[in-house]
């Protein structure tokens, strides 16, 4: 068995935007006449899909929205991602993300992203960072419902369906994927997918994630494949990586 496919999350593993978006969701309870409270955010919010979120803050200050409601503040949030995108001189990117897609690709290893962020944020920046053609395919938060938002495994399930119908020689099973991830949410429905996990210590800390994610590192640029050799069966001259910071047995 060997390693066929990186599943990446997108805010918080590739883009640093995290603060960005706890902001736009307070802005449209605001504008909704509802207190928003910033601890809110990290207990319902991190990990999980626009969509989801959003409808856990409203629910929880009483408001049930409609989904034709829900879809219209989503839309006024991915609008005012975008006014932020346009106001950037450069991207916050998170470091090591290019040559880690570099050392993916060198490694015939097909990507993905499985986001709850929506598509018209995650195809924007991906083509401002002329990364989208790295990617065969992109699940976003507005192709899942938010009872299907992580820790649910639709997202996961969904990419590796999408990259069999693009790859039909590939047979992806989910053991032979890894996801990349960085929220207790994120981590935990690619383990409900029964994909391993590395996770990135981007927005908890690193012993935070060692006893949920099946790999811990701190950087992106720490993600090596070496423990490809071990978990499964792939050359390790072949991927040159070396051993990661820490390894936790699933």
């Amino acid at each position: 068995m060997t390693l066929k496919a990186a599943l990446f999350s997108f805010n918080g593993v590739m883009i640093n935007d995290e603060a960005l978006r706890q902001t736009l969701s307070e802005q449209i309870l605001l504008a909704e006449n509802l207190r928003p409270d910033r601890d809110d955010y990290a207990a319902v919010c991190l990990g999980r899909s626009d969509r989801a979120c959003l409808k856990a803050l409203l629910a929880q200050r009483g408001r049930s929205v409609t989904s034709e409601t829900l879809d219209k503040l989503l839309e006024q949030e991915s609008a005012a991602y975008q006014t932020w995108l346009e106001r950037l001189d450069k991207l916050p990117l998170y470091p090591g993300l290019e040559d880690l897609i570099f050392r993916c690709r060198t490694s015939q290893v097909k990507m993905a992203i499985v986001t709850g962020a929506e598509r018209q944020q995650v195809m924007e920046v991906l083509t401002r960072a002329d990364l989208t053609q790295h990617f065969d395919v992109v699940i976003a938060g507005d192709e899942i419902s938010a009872e299907g938002s992580k820790p649910a495994p639709d997202g996961y399930l969904r990419a590796i369906e999408q990259l069999n119908q693009v790859h039909r020689e590939l047979a992806l099973k989910a053991d032979e994927c890894i996801a990349i991830e960085d929220t207790f949410a994120g981590i935990e429905a690619a383990k409900n997918a029964h994909i391993p996990v590395v996770g990135v210590a981007h927005t908890y800390p690193n012993h935070m994630l060692q006893r949920r994610a099946t790999w811990v590192v701190d950087y992106l640029r720490e993600i090596n494949f070496d423990w490809i050799g071990e978990k499964f069966g792939g050359d390790r001259r072949r991927n040159g990586l070396k051993k990661l910071p820490h390894q936790h047995p699933e």
